[in-house]
This record gives structure tokens, C-alpha cells and sequence, in this order.
């Protein structure tokens, strides 16, 4: 027993070792074939109270932005051993659940004018989802006075928030929003163009129009149809938890949480209909028409069943230059079943798909008898040099990936 404890340990110091230097430049990766390798996880920080979000803020400063829950966002940076308070809005927040803080987006142009945006619940005569603005002050702190809001949008049940932020190429945010909650929909928002609900919205922050504290960008594909929310980008999503932009191609991906059956990666195109509460991943749902109409739906480029995981956490394109050989895969995770994998996508479908992280391996175990909480990805991340980053929401700690 001692010899096998003894072990353990080695393997874990070999896997898991406490690291919190992002050295590097700006990424240029090339992708060099269809194999792709494999990884383990190097832990960065620990101690953290439910985190949920990982991103940076593009100035030059190589920080490592972390969201918790309740309503923090930490700092990560250079060779500190701990993360420092960024910003602290826990007596705004309604936390628990797939309620909270969720995320945070800088602004393309964050180093010069210091504003940044965040998305979280509220609790006022009922539960909202907020999209608000910050900036920072002359000392270069978050200024709490500045906070605008941009978005109070109505939530008829506390879970499927959506929660994330993301600015594309284009300059404008990019808003994952869930069907608002509950099983199979009830109020059919995946399929309703007149709310917020159930879609990917695209604003524009440096705007705006009469009667709202931001623009609608004349592109956007239902600009002018009527009874539709301007807003919306895309429709017919579920839960769209985590979504991210290939830093290269401008490439939307966006992992949907299923509902009893399937878990599905979509690449996220304009004006188009992903299919819930139609469709599931690539099948009709159940409860709802097993003979369903497919006609005019968007199907998923990857889809997975429950016996392989119950709630997908959508991840990033490797653009990095540590790993050279995983450049251009699409690397994403399971909250409940903790798996990590990797896909490939090329000319309209996936080439080449692997497990990075088995659920079952040694490395599972080796975690789970140092932590009874496992993994539980809630997100993963990506630094300034496009290396990611996995978040493990109950044990608090964040892991960056590295080559094997």
C-alpha cells in the first residue's frame, strides 16, 4: 500500500506540477497533418471558489483573467504564486446552480480604453440575465461606478443561462443565450425569433441606436423581419455554455448542452437554425415529434450519446506554439464524465477525432484520490499565446495543457 501511495505521488508530480509562467508570442501556429497528440495537465493555480470562465484580456499584460461563480474575477500573473482580485461583484450576483457570474470579454481595444464586459444573473422580482460594461479608472482599477447595462433579459427559469461573451473578429459581441430552462422548452423560445432566448446575439458595443445602450449591426440577418429580435445572430440552441472564436479562421464553435440523449459541437453561421427544440444533436427529440421535420435545420458537426458524457463544455482551436502537432484542433470536455478530446475539422467535416483525457485513465484516478471532486470542466480558456487552460469547478483549481 505504501509503495503504491508512494507511487501515486511521482505520477501526479510528474503530471500535475504547480506552474504559473505564460511565456511565449503571439501565436502563428501551423497545422502539419491529422495526428494529434498527446496531452497532459500542468496546474496553475488552486484555491478558487467555483470557477467557471478563463480568458485574457489581449493589452500585452500575459494575464490570465479567472471568473468565479459567486462574482470574482481574478488576476493571474507572471510568476505569482496567487491570483489577485480583478473585479468583485458578489453583492450583485445571484450565484448557485447554472446561476453567476459567467463570464467576462475585453474589449477589442481593452489596453487603450480599459472597458470590458460582463454577464450574470439577478435576483429582482424575478431572475434576469445582465450584459453590462465596465471600465477601469486613471490608477487602472475597476471604476464601480461605470458599470452600464446593455442587456436585462427575463429568465422563466433559473437554469440554461447561456452565460458567455466573446467578441469576434468582426469587433462585435457575440452573446450565447440559453432557451431560458425547464425540459423540452415550454414556451418553444429555441424556435422563436421575437426573444432573446434560445439564440447567438451580436451587438455592437461602440454604438448605439435610439432606445437602446448599444447598436444592432446592419448585417445582422434579421434586421427588419418582422415580429424578430434584431439582435440574433443564430437560432434553435439549447444551452450554448461555452463558446469560442478559431483565432485564425474567425470560425464560431459552439458546444450545446444536451437534454437526455445527446451532446453536440456546432459551427455557429448567420441567420441559420441549430434545431432545438426540433432536434437534439442530429436526431428529433423524443418527447417532442420523433418524426420530425429536418428541413431547413442545421445539423451538428460532431454529436455525442450519454454513455459517453451528460454535459458538454465547449473549448477553444489550438492556435498555441507549444504543442505543434495539436495545432488546429478543436480541443473540448464533459463536465460530468470529465473527459477531454480533440477534433479536426476540414472542408465540411470532422477528420480526425481523439481522446485526450480518458475519464477511466490512471491520470483520472491519480486526480480523484488526491481530490474526491475530480475534474468537472466547467470551462476552458485560452492565454494571449493561444495556450489553453481547463478549469475544475468543485476542486477550484485551473490546469494549463501541455504536451505529453
Amino acid at each position: 500500500m505504501n509503495r503504491l501511495a508512494a507511487c501515486v505521488v511521482c505520477y501526479w508530480a510528474l503530471l500535475v506540477s504547480p506552474v504559473a509562467a505564460f511565456a511565449g508570442h503571439p501565436s502563428a501556429c501551423k497545422e502539419t497533418g491529422t495526428r494529434i497528440p498527446d496531452i497532459r495537465l500542468t496546474e496553475v493555480a488552486r484555491n478558487l471558489d467555483s470557477p467557471v470562465h478563463i480568458t485574457h484580456a489581449g493589452d500585452g499584460s500575459k494575464r490570465l483573467f479567472i471568473v468565479e461563480q459567486a462574482g470574482r474575477i481574478l488576476a493571474l500573473s507572471g510568476n505569482k504564486p496567487g491570483a489577485t482580485a480583478f473585479l468583485d461583484i458578489r453583492d450583485k450576483v445571484s450565484s448557485g446552480g447554472e446561476r453567476g457570474l459567467l463570464s467576462v470579454a475585453f474589449h477589442p481595444r481593452f489596453r487603450s480604453n480599459g472597458r470590458f464586459y460582463v454577464n450574470y444573473t439577478v435576483r429582482d422580482k424575478g431572475l434576469y440575465t445582465i450584459v453590462s460594461e465596465f471600465h477601469l479608472n486613471k490608477t487602472g482599477t475597476v471604476d464601480y461606478t461605470s458599470e452600464r447595462v446593455l442587456l436585462r433579459i427575463k429568465q422563466p427559469y433559473s437554469n440554461h443561462n447561456g452565460g458567455q461573451l466573446a467578441f469576434g473578429h468582426d469587433g462585435y459581441l457575440y452573446i450565447g443565450m440559453g432557451d431560458g430552462g425547464s425540459a423540452n422548452d415550454p414556451p418553444g423560445n429555441g424556435q422563436n425569433l421575437g426573444t432573446l432566448l434560445g439564440a447567438m446575439l451580436r451587438i455592437d458595443v461602440d454604438k448605439q441606436d435610439k432606445n437602446t445602450a448599444y447598436a444592432i449591426p446592419t448585417d445582422n440577418p434579421f434586421v427588419g423581419k418582422t415580429g424578430a429580435r434584431p439582435e440574433i445572430w443564430a437560432y434553435g440552441l439549447r444551452n450554448p455554455w461555452r463558446f469560442s472564436f478559431d483565432r485564425h479562421s474567425g470560425e464560431l464553435y459552439a458546444a450545446d448542452v444536451g437534454q437526455d440523449e445527446v451532446e453536440e459541437i456546432n459551427i455557429i453561421e448567420k441567420g441559420k437554425n441549430y434545431g432545438w427544440r426540433i432536434m437534439e444533436g442530429p436526431q428529433c427529440t423524443p418527447d417532442i415529434n420523433p418524426d420530425c421535420n429536418k428541413k431547413g435545420l442545421s445539423l451538428p458537426i460532431y454529436s455525442y450519446r450519454h454513455n459517453v458524457g451528460r454535459s458538454i463544455t465547449g473549448g477553444h482551436v489550438y492556435r498555441g506554439k507549444n504543442i505543434p502537432s495539436l495545432c488546429g484542433s478543436y480541443v473540448y470536455g464533459d463536465f460530468v464524465s470529465q473527459g477531454i478530446w480533440a477534433l479536426r475539422y476540414k472542408d465540411g467535416k470532422v477528420i480526425v477525432h481523439k481522446t485526450l483525457f480518458d475519464p477511466q485513465s490512471l491520470l483520472k484516478l491519480v486526480i480523484d484520490f488526491f481530490d474526491d471532486d475530480g475534474l468537472l470542466i466547467s470551462s476552458f480558456g485560452e492565454d494571449e499565446d493561444g495556450e489553453l487552460y481547463v478549469a475544475s469547478y468543485q476542486s477550484g483549481r485551473v490546469f494549463r495543457i501541455v504536451a505529453r
